[in-house]
């Protein structure tokens, strides 16, 4: 039964759990690692690890989505950020990298995505992506998806990610023409991700639209700021288990439709994509983790998509550090600190192993324990 708490007369709130209260319990078998398989396939597209690269500037290029895609992950390129605004961005992200504490960095963030998007930019990013050889999958807010999903499809994008800080699948408004998700995907020959969304009611509506995969939370990390400028959080091991439980009951409803859960937000190491797929996810959605490898766009600098809105900034700007290492080095390892932050997928792989599992879709039955 779910833990409801009466905060006030006339008002309860459900408990909810974050990733780092909750602790992944072996069971009596263990297995050896290299009998354990990360695989994951999304509609017809295979991948080596579950591992979706954050459509943030910050850390997917159009050369950093491929290249993680040749390791194995799923690259997001933003098709409104600055690859699509400038022809060159990289000056402009070399001066955000260059950027300390103690510069007005969200207004200076506000300034450089002000540029306008260029559809003829979005088709060439996309033939760069498509050069590059692996599976081309593009973000688009849901707000613009309607006037930039034609210049997206005659690019010729595989995956289509539709994202936004809360999406849903009956979007309201008295002034605008709204974005009929169902309508739209059902008129599209290709996979279609969708989010975010922390609760059931919402997860099920999403896979209801016909998406392929629906991404599980707001991306919260220590620099979103959602709570604190809207007042919205939920804890992730919560949200991804409702949305676990609406997948479930899609399944039942549609007689074996299957939609993949992506986890996005509070996830740094390789505990946190373990207990994440342990609560039901089939991927993972990493950004500031990415951000720390020697070939992210930024310099080790990071912030999120909504940090740059022109009204609303939701994001604080992290400065760049010093990267951890390359890419590779990052997912696979070899390890050289003890914290979980590199060989992230090697982590995954020994926790599968040590709790006797053999690929994801069975290490989502893993024992779970609070321990806070």
């Amino acid at each position: 039964m779910r833990d409801v708490v009466e905060i006030g007369l006339g008002k309860t709130a459900q408990r909810g759990y974050h990733l780092d209260e909750i602790a992944i319990v072996p069971s009596r078998r263990t297995r050896d690692v290299d009998d354990v398989s990360t695989a994951w396939q999304l509609d017809a597209y295979p991948f080596g690890i579950p591992c979706v690269g954050h459509p943030s500037d910050a850390t997917m290029s159009p050369a950093s989505a491929v290249q993680l895609g040749q390791l194995g992950g799923l690259g997001v390129l933003n098709v409104e950020g600055l690859w699509t605004r400038y022809e060159n961005p990289t000056k402009v992200l070399e001066e955000l990298a260059g950027l300390d504490e103690e510069a007005r960095a969200t207004k200076r963030l506000q300034e450089v995505y002000a540029e306008p998007i260029r559809p003829d930019l979005i088709a060439e990013r996309v033939r760069e992506l498509r050069a590059g050889g692996g599976t081309v999958a593009v973000r688009v807010s849901p707000q613009h998806t309607l006037a930039l999903a034609p210049v997206i499809l005659d690019a010729g994008v595989d995956i289509l990610v539709i994202q936004g800080t809360i999406v849903s699948a009956e979007h309201v408004s008295t002034t605008d023409e709204p974005l009929n998700l169902k309508e739209f995907i059902a008129d599209l020959d290709l996979p279609v991700i969708v989010g975010g969304c922390t609760d059931y009611k919402t997860a099920l509506h999403l896979m209801r639209t016909g998406a392929a995969g629906v991404i599980v939370g707001i991306g919260g990390d220590d620099w979103s700021t959602t709570e604190s400028v809207l007042g919205i959080r939920v804890p992730m091991a919560t949200a991804i288990a409702d949305a676990a439980a609406a997948r479930r009951d899609y399944l039942d409803e549609t007689g074996g439709r299957y939609v993949h859960l992506i986890a996005d937000g509070d996830i740094q190491t390789s505990g946190d994509i373990a207990k994440a797929l342990g609560c039901g996810a089939d991927a993972v959605m990493l950004g500031e983790p990415l951000s720390r490898c020697e070939e992210a766009p930024a310099g080790g600098a990071w912030w999120h998509s909504a940090a740059s809105h022109p009204s609303l900034p939701r994001g604080a700007f992290e400065v760049a550090g010093e990267p951890l290492g390359g890419m590779e080095k990052l997912l696979f390892g070899p390890a050289d600190e003890p914290d979980g932050q590199l060989n992230l997928f090697g982590g995954l792989r020994r926790a599968m192993a040590k709790c006797g599992y053999r690929d994801l879709k069975e290490f989502q039955k893993v024992g779970l324990v609070l321990d806070r």
